[in-house]
Order: C-alpha cells, then structure tokens, then sequence
C-alpha cells in the first residue's frame, strides 16, 4: 500500500489569511499600505481589520492551505 503524500502549505498564503470557526477566510484590506496622506481619515478607518475573502476566492485559498 503505497503511503498518501502530504500536501505542502502555500507560505504566502499562510501568512495572509486566516480561517474562521465557521470555515471561512478572512483577510486583510488593500490600499491600506502607502500614499495615506491622500486618503480621507474616514476612508482609512474604514480599511481598519479584516473583512472576509469572496465565496469565489475562497475555493483556491482553501487548496492553498490544506491544514488549516
């Protein structure tokens, strides 16, 4: 009986996202790194925390993390 492989961990993805109790993903917002002073205060307070990653995301986000 040959031995079942394990599957390798995709780091960068590993190091972006998290998963929920309920199985979802959450992730970090975009445009939220450089160039703030252009930004409207209300505009970055909103880009604050995690929001959860698309339905249509998660599929290949959850192949890239299969121990998680």
């Amino acid at each position: 009986m040959a031995k079942k492989l394990k599957l390798k961990t995709h780091r960068g993805a590993a190091k972006r996202f998290k998963r929920t109790k309920n199985g979802k993903f959450l992730r970090g917002h975009a445009f939220k790194q450089h160039i703030l002073g252009d930004k409207t205060r209300k505009r970055k307070r909103g880009l604050r925390g995690t929001t959860t990653v698309a339905d249509v995301d998660a599929r290949k986000i959850a192949r890239m993390l299969p121990y998680k």
